[in-house]
């Protein structure tokens, strides 16, 4: 083997009009996709479910194999793709016919803030990072949890937030970043502070340790007052 031989690096032994083929392979999964989307429905993919996010993915290995390989012939790939089509429509028309169905396979929405708090169930069971959690509140211009209602998390991942009205905000946890929401175990003043795992408000006086009496956090961060900017 030559090492950089320009030859086997861009064609290797296929001969120069296999580019063209490759196009016209390309352009196959490419319509066969869009086709896919325009027949089962779909308005737009920003966010997937998960069973949808199978079908697709499904489909872009599908597209992948057609387009590059010379031995995937074209035919059992449009078999491959109305198949999906075919289980896509039944699975929705079962979904639609059985609540119990739908929510075996994609889930059901997560109430994960209550009154300004985490619902420590569903904080328990979720597979997200609080930092992570934290960025989508400060998307949707929240800066405390006490700003917040009602917060769902939804099946294509999004989170639904309902916020109380200006005279009803209280006091909440930080959802600020790090060096902007520092963390005590013995805080430094007196004041309202927030646990740090659940956002339980409690009155602390000057160097006190108290574990949280709600999910026995010994950790609190400062709590916030303020009202949510419209």
């Amino acid at each position: 083997m030559t090492p950089f031989d320009l030859q086997r690096m861009l064609l290797h032994d296929f001969p120069l009009m296999f580019v063209a083929e490759v196009a016209l392979r390309a352009l196959f999964a490419f319509v066969a996709v869009f086709v896919f989307l325009k027949v089962s429905g779909r308005r737009g993919i920003r966010q997937l479910s998960v069973f949808e996010l199978v079908i697709i993915l499904t489909l872009g290995s599908a597209a992948g194999d057609v387009s590059f390989y010379e031995d995937v012939p074209l035919l059992p790939v449009a078999v491959v793709f109305a198949t999906l089509l075919a289980l896509y429509r039944l699975t929705v028309f079962f979904m639609n016919r059985s609540t119990r169905f739908g929510a075996w396979l994609e889930g059901k929405p997560v109430t994960i803030i209550r009154d300004g708090i985490y619902e420590l169930r569903s904080l328990d069971s979720l597979n997200i990072s609080a930092d992570e959690f934290f960025m989508e509140l400060r998307q949707q211009g929240v800066e405390h949890l006490g700003q917040v209602r009602l917060g769902i998390l939804e099946n294509d991942g999004n989170v639904s937030l309902f916020f109380h009205e200006p005279e009803a905000v209280r006091p909440g946890l930080s959802v600020l970043p790090p060096e902007y929401r520092p963390v005590f175990r013995e805080v430094p003043a007196s004041g309202m502070y927030a646990c740090s795992h659940c956002g339980f408000p409690q009155a602390l006086e000057t160097h006190q340790r108290l574990h949280c009496p709600r999910c026995d956090n010994q950790f609190w961060s400062k709590a916030l007052a303020t009202q949510r900017a419209r």
